[in-house]
């Protein structure tokens, strides 16, 4: 035996199903609509978490303090005498030259990313092998190797084959031998990047012996990282002067602010859809009146009839929820995100595709039905309210 209260909601959420399915078509538009508002919304939430977990697990693994040289607000090549100005500065573990650039493939219309460093003389640099599905990173002593990204890979037409070649600056070609390919999980920041050892980018880009793009420090103590890069700056007053910390708020930043952007303008179309949805529900058919009239002849209070639209409001509210995000899941999951994606990393057709793993947790579910499931419900429940506050016998004639 139920209690007699929770076997009146049950009778009343009975009745409500059965309004919803003579009314079905309309119920249904108005469902899709919302599900559509709410796959939008989430869309962007989840893209926002995956771009911003997948550029944090990568930048784990970064220098500590990156140095640059810049010259009229531009960076310019480093020379590898200002390592020796940065020996006097106690808690340094290590100063790692790097070279790195952009080469442009004319043939497939692809932007790459060149890259090289010593790894060998990284601390933890063995560790780097773990962001490779197969292979290892290019030794010192192994000339003309390189690893290579997943879409490199596909773009250059690899498939089984090792041995591909570059342009330099002269047009004559240089031959690499692929020994690495990255794994999928780093695809945010592996998958346009060719790593290969310092001599051969050197030749590559035409780059002198005595020079590199920039230089990576790491610190002993990771509590003494922000002082040390203060002594840096004091100390080579021409470079600019990067943290691990302060590469992983600028992607933060980066994403929280288009996410934001394109968010204000969904609210937008939210704020639009509450609006007919109050429209809607102030403006009954007669019938709908007609039927409020009778309930209350019947004896159906006004908390009953609130209860019937309540409900009504709360399953196509939550049938578009659950629709909205699921289908929002799989567009980030399995399609990419391909709708959205482009305002949030660039739209360039030579920037290289990557796989995204949606983030999807508690948080973001809950600001999601905030600012879609109750403006919802407050526009369909208080005009009811209006409406079954009139006498029942000025709706039944």
């Amino acid at each position: 035996m139920l209690p007699k209260g929770l076997e009146k909601q049950l009778n009343i959420l009975d009745f409500s199903l059965s309004s919803l399915w003579r009314r079905k078509l309309k119920n249904l538009s108005i469902m899709l609509v919302f599900a559509l508002v709410i796959f939008l919304l989430g869309s962007f939430q989840m893209l926002t978490g995956a771009l911003t977990n997948s550029a944090d697990a990568v930048l784990k693994n970064t220098a500590d303090i990156t140095i640059q040289k810049m010259s009229a607000g531009r960076q310019e090549a480093i020379p590898l005498a200002y390592i020796e100005k940065l020996h006097s500065i106690y808690g340094i573990r290590a100063i790692i030259p790097r070279v790195w650039g952009y080469y442009f493939d004319e043939s497939n219309l692809a932007n790459f990313t060149i890259m090289a460093l010593d790894s060998d003389s990284m601390p933890d640099g063995n560790k780097l092998d773990l962001t490779l599905a197969h292979g290892h990173f290019p030794k010192k002593t192994e000339t003309d190797t390189v690893v290579i990204g997943r879409s490199v890979h596909n773009i250059l037409g690899l498939g089984e084959r090792r041995i591909f070649s570059l342009f330099r600056p002269d047009l004559s070609l240089k031959s690499f031998n692929m020994v690495g390919l990255f794994a999928q999980q780093t695809d945010l920041l592996t998958n346009d990047l060719i790593v290969m050892n310092l001599s051969d980018a050197r030749d590559l880009f035409n780059i002198p012996p005595s020079m590199a793009t920039d230089l990576c420090v790491y610190v002993a103590n990771p509590s003494e990282i922000e002082t040390i890069a203060k002594k840096i700056a004091g100390l080579l007053p021409d470079t600019r002067v990067l943290t691990k910390k302060q590469i992983q708020k600028t992607y933060q930043v980066v994403f929280s602010w288009r996410s934001g952007f394109a968010s204000i303008c969904l609210l937008t179309a939210l704020v639009a859809f509450a609006i007919l949805a109050w429209d809607k529900a102030s403006g009954l058919s007669p019938e709908e009146k007609r039927e409020i009239g009778i309930l209350k002849i019947l004896g159906w209070e006004t908390g009953d009839i609130l209860a019937i639209r309540f409900w009504e409001s709360t399953l196509v509210s939550a049938l578009a929820f659950i629709i909205g995000c699921t289908a929002a899941y799989f567009h980030v999951a399995f399609f990419d995100a391909s709708l959205l994606k482009p305002v949030m990393v660039g739209w360039s057709v030579i920037h290289p595709p990557f796989k995204l793993l949606p983030s999807v947790n508690l948080a973001d579910l809950l600001l999601i039905f905030t600012f879609s499931v109750l403006p919802y419900l407050g526009a369909t429940v208080i005009p009811a309210w209006r409406c079954s506050t009139v006498p029942p016998d000025s709706v039944i004639r």
